[in-house]
């Protein structure tokens, strides 16, 4: 028999495994709460990007996630917003909301407000506000998806670490082909516009899409 054969014939018997096993995909494997969320909402936190600044009535990110995905979906989302001001909206305008499942769009604007140093007070503070939301979130059963804008490399490193430490699902960089793209950019240059939320929308659905499959896949 041929090496190539036996390649294939060893992958084959390795998915035959994972599936009769029951087993996630490796990228799920060890999200919580991934087959016990039993929510009804998908709720999308976040600030300005979340909202849909930039773009018209109804073209905001998470509108799009409604018309893609059968289940409804939540914003959240205010213009300015801080990791500092949505902990004290975290109840009403998540916890409050029967999610079963949470993306968390948060940080850009702590970053805007403190600098591109990448080192600080403000950073370490930052980032725990991020962690207490995640675990709250998580306390009360739903699946946390944390969107991330990698500013630099150290926002890089602590949002993979945030992930990885809550067993959280990481989208690396939810403007991925929007930022220096002026077509997807509004005026302002901060926002992106109708376009540009139609592929932050592909950017989740991306990943959001496998998890919500995995998510309904009982053990």
């Amino acid at each position: 028999m041929s090496l190539i054969k036996r390649s294939i014939i060893l992958s084959v018997g390795l998915l035959i495994i994972a599936f009769l096993s029951g087993c996630a995909p490796g990228e799920f494997r060890n999200i919580k709460n991934l087959h016990t969320a039993e929510g009804t909402n998908i709720i999308c936190f976040g600030n300005s990007l979340t909202r849909g600044q930039g773009a018209g009535e109804g073209e905001d990110y998470p509108n799009i996630l409604r018309s893609k995905l059968d289940m409804p979906v939540i914003n959240s989302g205010i213009n300015g917003d801080t990791t500092f001001s949505a902990l004290k909206r975290l109840e009403a305008d998540v916890l409050d909301k029967d999610p079963k499942l949470v993306i968390v769009e948060l940080g850009a604007n702590d970053y805007l407000a403190w600098g591109s140093q990448s080192k600080g007070p403000l950073t370490e503070d930052s980032f725990k506000n991020l962690k207490y939301m995640v675990k709250r979130i998580q306390e009360e059963g739903a699946v946390v998806v944390i969107a991330a804008i990698p500013f630099n490399l150290e926002y890089q490193r602590r949002y993979k670490e945030l992930a990885k430490g809550t067993g959280s699902l990481l989208i690396p960089d939810i403007m991925k082909g929007i930022l220096g793209n002026p077509s997807h950019m509004s005026l302002d240059r901060i926002h992106p516009n109708e376009k540009g939320y139609r592929v932050m929308a592909g950017n989740i659905l991306e990943y959001l899409e496998p998890l919500l499959k995995e998510m309904e896949t009982k053990n």
